[in-house]
């Protein structure tokens, strides 16, 4: 039973995009458009380069925002309010979902490379506000993201997590090497299985997954 591998957990640290709703709502590619249009005012370059360079900056510092920091001077507060100015009212509230956190014994919080507000605003979305005790954007990490072990080690701190007593759950497989080091239990919430050594567990349907874990 895979609930013995949770059972010593106590802090639970959810991903928001792509984890906290499915990844066929493509928020990513209404941000991707304003990403394009705000790289193109900044540098000129037309839409396909600044989508490229912005994929080359998320690859490089694992956010294309540190990229436009280091070489563009960018201001982040004004960056993140922009990219993620989108609609988001085609997301559902999930019931399942809601429920299987909210019986999660312990704490319960969001971890993004996104925004703080971008953040509130999804769980509002998804009904998911009132389940979890905190919501940390990119800002509360100093701007670091993840998979750095700086941006990890901020927010945790911030939190006060035990992360030997924590399990992480993320769509980016890279962004669970640094928790695993620390002692989490990760999970990969993707609908392709990644066989990396830093993680633990593999779901495609994260309700169904965390209602295994509470008995």
């Amino acid at each position: 039973m895979v609930a013995r591998y949770f059972a010593h957990v106590d802090t639970w640290v959810f991903d928001l995009d792509n984890t906290l709703y499915p990844p066929s709502a493509d928020l990513f590619g209404r941000m991707d458009t304003r990403f394009a249009t705000y790289v193109t005012r900044l540098t000129g370059l037309d839409r396909d380069r600044a989508l490229k360079l912005c994929a080359e900056y998320w690859d490089h510092y694992g956010s294309t925002l540190v990229g436009l920091i280091e070489h563009h001077d960018v201001d982040p507060h004004h960056f993140l309010a922009d990219v993620h100015d989108i609609d988001i009212s085609h997301l559902e509230e999930d019931p399942q979902l809601i429920a299987a956190i909210r019986a999660l014994p312990g704490r319960r919080i969001v971890y993004t490379n996104g925004s703080e507000n971008h953040a509130k605003r999804v769980l509002a979305a998804r009904g998911l506000t009132r389940v979890f005790d905190a919501a940390y954007g990119v800002e509360q990490a100093d701007f670091k993201p993840k998979p750095t072990h700086d941006a990890f080690a901020t927010i945790f701190a911030k939190d006060g997590v035990i992360t030997q007593n924590g399990a992480m759950f993320e769509d980016e497989a890279r962004n669970l090497a640094v928790p695993h080091a620390m002692g989490m239990r990760t999970v990969h919430v993707h609908a392709v299985r990644d066989a990396a050594d830093h993680i633990h567990h593999h779901t495609d349907d994260l309700p169904g997954f965390l209602s295994q874990l509470v008995r």
